[in-house]
């Protein structure tokens, strides 16, 4: 199986303003987000990350996304670095997370066109990909809607279909069921299945047992910017449940029960 992403030695820290600080309850000015973080991805695979709010999943595929710099580290994807080559890799991956804000006042045809055009996609190749995307997640009758008169599930699909339009091998999904009702949740996780069977390579950030052990091939539990265990659900399980053995392993390295 082809290696598409390998992951080394990813760093990264923030900085912490006074008011952080106090909404942390810490008196620490540096927060590590990520803690030397190694892991590969391979190609027609789905790899999930899991971990607590705060474990620095978010700022890894971020990081994997361009979207911020690494403070070392590197991480190559289908031989392009993040560091080096941070357009290459942009051209290859598509990212969503449901931090992304859709603009109200445009419809799903305008954005689109207009991230089609951004990612240089041919004029022939848009409206066919178009099609494709709006009939599969049912956006076609809203295309004229403006952003704002949308449901949050129908604009999640909208910046799912937005996040692809370029038909990327390299897919970076951070948290993609959050906050959605069980029918769209259904609906994004059935085409990150039909993304694998295409042999795109899915990368998924989750803090949901139930969607891990759905749509996973290999996990990495990442706690406090490390990852700790990494490998596939049979290997991590033993025997026992994702979530019996994700809190055992939760109260081994913080030294609590979650």
């Amino acid at each position: 199986m082809k290696e598409i992403l390998k992951v080394e030695g990813l760093c990264k820290t923030f900085h912490l303003s006074a008011k952080q600080q106090k909404l942390e309850k810490t008196h620490d000015k540096v927060r590590i987000a990520v803690d030397h973080l190694n892991f590969t991805a391979n190609e027609g695979e789905i790899f999930g990350l899991l971990g607590p709010n705060g474990a620095g999943k978010t700022t890894t595929l971020r990081m994997l996304a361009t979207l911020i710099k690494p403070d070392s580290g590197d991480a190559v994807v289908d031989g392009s670095s993040i560091v080096k080559a941070p357009d290459q890799v942009r051209s290859k991956i598509g990212f969503l997370t449901s931090e992304l804000k859709l603009e109200d006042f445009f419809t799903p045809n305008y954005l689109f066109d207009f991230f089609s055009h951004l990612h240089q996609v041919p004029e022939k190749t848009i409206q066919n990909r178009k099609e494709q995307l709006f009939t599969r997640f049912g956006i076609s009758p809203f295309a004229e809607v403006k952003v704002a008169n949308l449901s949050t599930g129908m604009k999640q699909k909208v910046s799912l279909a937005i996040s692809i339009v370029h038909n990327p091998d390299i897919i970076i999904f951070d948290e993609p069921t959050n906050g959605l009702d069980v029918l769209t949740a259904k609906v994004v996780t059935d085409f990150l299945l039909e993304l694998k069977k295409q042999g795109k390579t899915v990368i998924v950030s989750t803090h949901i047992f139930s969607l891990i052990e759905k749509i996973c091939d290999r996990v990495g539990i990442i706690i406090q910017g490390k990852m700790i265990l990494c490998d596939s659900l049979m290997e991590i399980c033993a025997g026992q449940s994702l979530e019996d053995r994700f809190f055992k392993i939760y109260a081994e390295t913080v030294g609590e029960e979650a």
